[in-house]
Parts: structure tokens; C-alpha cells; sequence
């Protein structure tokens, strides 16, 4: 049975592209086989960092994801990871609805799960609200409180939808922040996250002995979180 991991949360630059990295990291490292697809025409961090394993997927027509369904029901050994650019939920949502696409990935056997990824911005909070007003439990839902803002996701509790989520069977995993310097200079080099922990020659990645070892750290206690979701 293959799973399609859809990497959202609509809001530009809340980490959806750095969660997509990280898991596509997390599925080598696990030696679990992938499939990805990068639906970000500007950016494109799949098809930067892992292109051997991505294909773009840009949103621009009624059949963009269509290789997306196809791909997991041709490839059952294999997981699909999706990274969605900002504001495309409606699109994905169309997608779901023109072709009853949860329906036939029922019937062949797919199952679909939803990394809703959120800082600790009131947005974020609207943005999950919406999202679960629209799909409800139609599908896995896997929220990431993605700590490049803070730590502290007070709006979040207060608002009552953490609760309403859990109710809904939503699973909560926290991403911690890695430092900027550390980040830029990753991305600069634009280096795997293997590359950027384990490289030795630090005139090729920019990165000294304990900042390999920070990012080592770092992806380390993100496979943990990962892991308690088994996806």
C-alpha cells in the first residue's frame, strides 16, 4: 500500500519546503524508497536538494497532481511526497473533488496524509482552522509546529483548534529551529541535509566540525518526532 505525504499549510515560508527536505532526508536515511513531487515553480527545494529522487508538479492545469495518484498506484512499494507551494490548498482540494480522487486512491488501495505545517503566528492558526473545516477526517492529518518563530504556540492552545484536531485523530509533531548562519549556509551550498551533517571538507559545504554536528543533532531529534508517526 503506498501513503502520499502532501507537505501544506498555505502560508509562504512557515517550512513547508524544509519539512519536505527533512522527510525526503528521513525516507534515504530509512532506506524507505520515494517518489517526489515539487509543485513550487519559484523555488523548488525538492528538485534543488533531491533532484534524483523529485519531479516538478507545478499546479498550472485541472491534471497536475494526476501523476501523483498515478505514480503511488503504479509504484505500491513506494511513498509519494508532495511539496505544495503557498496558497494551492484549493487547487489540491479541486483535484480531490473533480476526479473523487480520495475515492479511487481508496479503491486502489492509497492512503493520503496531510503534514500541516504551522508557526506560532495567529495565521497559522486561521490557516489549520480552515484546513479542518474543509477536509475534516478525510484524511491523516500531521501537524508540525515549526519552531522558526518561537517556541511558545500559545495562540494555538487558546484558539480550541489544537484540541478540535486532536479530536479529529491528528497527530502533533514539533520541528525544532536550526540557526540561521547554519541554514544560509546550507542553502547557499545547497547541500542534502546528509551532505551538510557529514561532508569533512569544509571548504566545499561552508560548515565547521560543530556545525555539522549541530545539524546532526538537529535532524537527529527531527527523525525522532518522525518517528512517533510512522509515516
Amino acid at each position: 500500500m503506498s501513503i502520499v505525504h502532501l507537505i501544506g499549510g498555505e502560508k509562504g515560508g512557515v517550512g513547508k519546503s524544509l519539512v519536505a527536505r527533512v522527510l525526503a532526508q528521513y525516507f534515504i536515511d530509512r532506506n524507505l524508497p520515494f517518489v517526489g513531487f515539487d509543485t513550487d515553480r519559484s523555488h523548488g527545494a525538492l528538485l534543488r536538494y533531491y533532484g534524483e529522487f523529485a519531479a516538478p508538479a507545478v499546479l498550472d492545469g485541472h491534471d497536475s497532481l494526476d501523476p501523483v495518484l498515478e505514480a503511488a498506484i503504479e509504484q505500491p512499494d513506494r511513498r509519494i511526497l508532495v511539496d505544495l507551494a503557498a496558497q494551492t490548498q484549493q487547487s489540491v482540494s479541486k483535484w480531490f473533488d473533480d476526479a473523487d480522487v480520495l475515492g479511487v486512491a481508496h479503491e486502489s488501495g492509497v492512503t493520503f496524509t496531510w503534514w500541516h505545517v504551522m508557526d506560532a503566528g495567529r495565521d497559522s492558526v486561521d490557516l489549520l482552522r480552515q484546513w479542518l473545516d474543509q477536509f475534516g477526517e478525510t484524511m491523516r492529518l500531521i501537524i508540525v509546529l515549526n519552531e522558526i518563530r518561537g517556541e511558545r504556540f500559545e495562540l494555538l492552545e487558546a484558539s480550541g483548534e489544537r484540541q478540535r484536531a486532536e479530536a479529529l485523530g491528528a497527530a502533533f509533531v514539533s520541528l525544532r529551529h536550526l540557526p540561521d548562519t547554519t541554514m544560509q549556509k546550507i542553502d547557499q551550498n545547497s547541500l542534502s541535509f546528509w551532505a551538510a551533517a557529514h561532508h569533512p571538507d569544509r571548504a566545499s559545504v561552508g560548515l565547521g566540525m560543530l556545525e555539522r554536528q549541530r545539524v546532526k543533532v538537529w535532524l537527529s531529534r527531527a527523525y525522532e518526532q518522525i518517528d512517533k508517526v510512522a509515516p
